[in-house]
């Protein structure tokens, strides 16, 4: 390969970073929002009270969050290579990019929970609302602009356990600067992943703000 930038290996590399980040994401909030939900509800004083509920939750996603990304993905290979069939490739990255990015976002779902106005929730049981009313059309609602930025804020995390996921052979551009930047001394393929990984992190954050910008009434 040289000093040569191989724009078709480039092309595959983008592909890989934004498959593994965009469908990890999509799991990652869709079972963060319903444990960030169950860890509200069952908390003192929440709409479905349980302690006993709420402290295995809490454990769980404290254990998982505490697990550095590496350790989690050499944890997780008997789990990936069970439902994917094999440790590489951006496929066998999503098991450990969703394990990894879950607890975080349930954690920030439930800060942006704990942000509704009190107020609002006793006023909808005081008119008669039951608990999934309440779940559905007041704690979701309210807190939409906190869950939204939450899910930007995963997604920029994600966009970085894709390239450390890469480096140990889940593909995407984090292999490609790795394998053919890194080790081969291509300074051209480094520096254009690392631009590309930015500019991803960039689009991000801005469809993000752009989001929250239009939802948030306050």
């Amino acid at each position: 390969m040289g000093s040569a930038l191989n724009i078709d290996q480039l092309l595959t590399a983008v592909w890989e970073t934004v498959f593994m980040t965009f469908v990890s994401l999509f799991f990652a909030s869709l079972f963060g929002l319903l444990i960030g939900i169950l860890l509200y509800c069952t908390q003192s004083d929440g709409l479905l009270e349980n302690r006993i509920i709420n402290r295995i939750a809490d454990v769980i996603v404290n254990v998982l969050r505490a697990i550095p990304f590496l350790i989690l993905l050499i944890l997780l290979i008997p789990i990936t290579r069970a439902l994917v069939g094999t440790m590489l490739g951006a496929k066998a990255a999503l098991p450990p990019l969703i394990a990894a990015a879950t607890p975080f976002f349930a954690r920030m779902c439930v800060i942006a929970f704990q942000e509704v106005d009190k107020g609002t929730i006793e006023a909808s049981k005081a008119m008669g609302a039951s608990n999934s009313q309440i779940i559905l059309k007041v704690l979701l609602p309210e807190s939409m602009p906190a869950i939204v930025s939450g899910i930007a804020v995963t997604g920029i995390s994600l966009v970085g356990y894709t390239a450390m996921a890469g480096a140990i052979g889940a593909g995407g551009l984090g292999n490609l600067a790795y394998m053919y930047g890194f080790a081969r001394r291509n300074n051209a393929v480094l520096y254009t992943a690392t631009v590309i990984i930015v500019l991803i992190v960039f689009a991000i954050q801005w469809i993000g703000d752009a989001i929250v910008k239009k939802i948030d009434k306050r």
